[in-house]
């Protein structure tokens, strides 16, 4: 848990987007862009840590007209918004990223594979759930040999996701026994999504390299807010530590504060509690 410091002296706030800043409307709720807006203009920086790809992400920085470097696939890219510029940058092993599309192959549940490698989607065949994923993301697919791929290219992430959570469970429980953290990130970002990334790769690696190699800050000065497991360093990290109200309680146990859930605008409310009274 984060030592929950004066508040007052909090330097940069840190927002994931699914499940915290953006709900069922896959857009920031005004609200929200409101509070973020004045948290800005009391000079505290800004910035998103999400698991979506850049290119999905890039929007929602533009919204909330963050100038901040932007963290992304779960702390495994950070971008300079300003100059477009990739800061940082680990990928996943090919030869750990054949394991797993191997493993993912052999479920007894079908699953929908995706590898992102220079910031492009690349999928070995359309499905139901993938179309769903690309129409929230608002990225183009190339339909790619995945195999193939990974003779010449290091992804960034593997995704696996599933209308049902059961497949997704199943999966994370296989490679958690076959992995141990030094080898893999594994991690959810929703129930229906599990991901996959270098070892030294969470959200939390991300923040501090970012408040206290690139900004100058330390923990004390960092507020975080999130929803899901693939927050948790990211918060246990942070001074101040936000949990949205749907979170997991393994989440929510490692948070300061719970606010409501995201369709109540839980972000804006903690944004209110903490950094604008």
């Amino acid at each position: 848990m984060g030592d929950c410091n004066d508040p007052t002296d909090i330097q940069l706030l840190v927002l994931d987007i699914d499940g915290t800043i953006a709900g069922e409307s896959n857009d920031v709720r005004p609200h929200v862009r409101a509070a973020v807006r004045a948290a800005r203009e009391r000079g505290i920086c800004v910035t998103i840590a999400t698991g979506r790809m850049y290119h999905s992400a890039r929007r929602f920085a533009e919204v909330l007209a963050i100038d901040q470097p932007l963290v992304a696939y779960n702390g495994a890219w950070i971008q300079d918004l300003r100059k477009q510029q990739r800061l940082y940058h680990l990928g996943l092993p090919s030869a750990l990223a054949l394991q797993l599309l191997e493993v993912c192959e052999q479920m007894p549940l079908p699953l929908g594979v995706h590898l992102y490698v220079d910031d492009t989607l690349h999928v070995q065949h359309l499905c139901p759930a993938t179309e769903a994923y690309r129409q929230r993301s608002n990225t183009d697919i190339v339909v790619s040999d995945l195999r193939a791929l990974l003779v010449t290219s290091e992804p960034t992430k593997l995704l696996a996701l599933s209308e049902d959570p059961e497949a997704i469970s199943q999966l994370f429980d296989r490679l958690q026994q076959c992995y141990t953290p030094a080898e893999m990130y594994l991690t959810q970002s929703t129930a229906t999504f599990f991901e996959a990334c270098h070892p030294q790769v969470n959200k939390g690696a991300a923040v501090r390299y970012l408040a206290e190699d690139l900004l100058g800050l330390d923990a004390s000065q960092v507020m975080a807010i999130g929803d899901n497991f693939n927050d948790l360093e990211m918060l246990q990290y942070a001074g101040v530590a936000v949990a949205m109200g749907s979170a997991p309680d393994t989440v929510r146990r490692v948070a300061d504060w719970v606010a409501p859930d995201v369709e109540a605008d839980g972000a804006a409310v903690a944004i209110d509690r903490f950094l604008l009274r």
